[in-house]
């Protein structure tokens, strides 16, 4: 790892996603302090998505033109100035205007995979991927915990703040350590032609068009937008549920989120590569959709800790297993320099799931239907297991 061309780009998204999750605890109880209700916090977090969804594909194709690292460090000062923002809300609009400045310039994710696409061969990808999912798990099990502990002790501003430090650490981590022109792999003996050696359309046609016009990248698209849809619904409303069946505050929900982030970083920082080499991304995906529905699906059922516990548990294995493995199917399914406005359009994708999502998890729990905010995370996910059981379409080249 030490000598990988993926250890500057991990560094980096550590930071940026322990930054997020300094924060992502804290919005439902901190608008609630200035008044919100459950459906306007998730309107909070659909305003951060909206913004999303304009800027996801736009800052993909900039970064297939122009290189990942300057799309990147832009990407990450809209960060770091939407965060400063947060830290000094005085009333609820000062939060929305944070969010929106983060939403506008949101694409770090989206340059952090396509740049693991552009130095890493199709059949390493899952394993690369899973470096994402491991800065995730990392980031969820310090982030939530560090943050519960701030805001407990020192006011919801604080973590924000912090995150706002972080974000700046992850700036400067981008323009040190970062090669500005990674250098593309070499192809393994004997490989046969992938999907990124076909040639990439090229023109000015809408980028949804282009790849849903295409049967396997539209079915790998949507496969990525039932599990967005699910998990964002999951997250969106957490805290609140969390808040109304075990009263828990912005600590203790701190404290589960760290504990599904040391479950799902455990899963992809040691077992995500032979999971994959042993069933394969499409079945490994099946797999996690499937523990996807029986984690959020009995949520209403659980009314003690263990209960919970082990549900948070199923649930974040199958959510640390479906994302690499959806990515990696995605990447391999569009031509090389196709992939940063493929990824682009995924990121618009989970916009819209974090629009619908939390919205949706929100209104439910503000009409106190705790059991249907769970069951709706699992019914997207049970979509993902559908899509993942249709044929590939006869005559449509098989993802090596």
């Amino acid at each position: 790892m030490l000598r990988s061309p993926l250890l500057p780009i991990f560094l980096t998204v550590f930071v940026d996603v322990l930054g997020m999750t300094l924060v992502l605890p804290l919005l439902p109880f901190y608008a609630e302090h200035f008044g919100a209700t459950p459906l306007v916090v998730g309107l909070l977090a659909a305003s951060y998505a909206v913004c999303q969804l304009v800027s996801g594909p736009i800052l993909g194709r900039i970064s297939d033109r122009v290189g990942r690292k300057p799309t990147l460090l832009a990407s990450q000062v809209g960060t770091f100035i939407g965060f400063l923002v947060l830290g000094s809300a005085n009333a609820l609009w000062v939060l929305f205007l944070g969010r929106i400045i983060d939403g506008l310039t949101a694409g770090n994710l989206t340059i952090a995979q396509a740049y693991i696409s552009d130095v890493t061969r199709p059949e390493e990808r899952t394993r690369a991927f899973g470096l994402i999912g491991i800065a995730f798990g990392g980031g969820f099990l310090l982030g939530p915990a560090i943050s519960g502990f701030l805001a407990h002790r020192f006011g919801y501003a604080s973590p924000a703040y912090g995150a706002a430090a972080l974000s700046l650490t992850s700036i400067l981590l981008t323009a040190a350590v970062l090669p500005a022109n990674p250098r593309a792999p070499a192809a393994s003996p004997g490989a046969p032609a992938t999907a990124s050696a076909r040639p990439a359309p090229i023109g000015r046609g809408n980028a949804f068009r282009r790849f849903f016009d295409r049967p396997l990248p539209r079915r790998r698209l949507l496969e990525f937008f039932a599990f967005s849809l699910s998990f964002s619904t999951l997250i969106g409303g957490l805290a609140l549920f969390l808040e109304r069946r075990f009263e828990f505050d912005v600590e203790k929900t701190g404290y589960l989120y760290a504990f599904s982030g040391l479950i799902g970083g455990s899963i992809q920082g040691g077992l995500i590569g032979r999971l994959a080499r042993r069933y394969g991304e499409e079945r490994l995906a099946l797999l996690g959709f499937a523990a996807m529905v029986a984690g959020y699906g009995l949520l209403g059922v659980a009314y003690n800790l263990p209960t919970l516990l082990l549900l948070v548990a199923v649930a974040a294995f199958g959510a640390a297993v479906v994302r690499p493995s959806i990515t990696t199917l995605l990447t391999k399914s569009v031509g090389r320099d196709e992939q940063g406005a493929a990824l682009g359009v995924s990121q618009s994708l989970a916009s819209i799931s974090q629009i619908v999502g939390p919205i949706g998890a929100g209104w439910l729990i503000e009409h106190r239907a705790l059991a249907a905010y769970g069951l709706m995370a699992a019914t997207f996910a049970a979509c993902g297991i559908f899509l993942g059981l249709q044929k590939i379409p006869a005559g449509e080249p098989v993802e090596s």
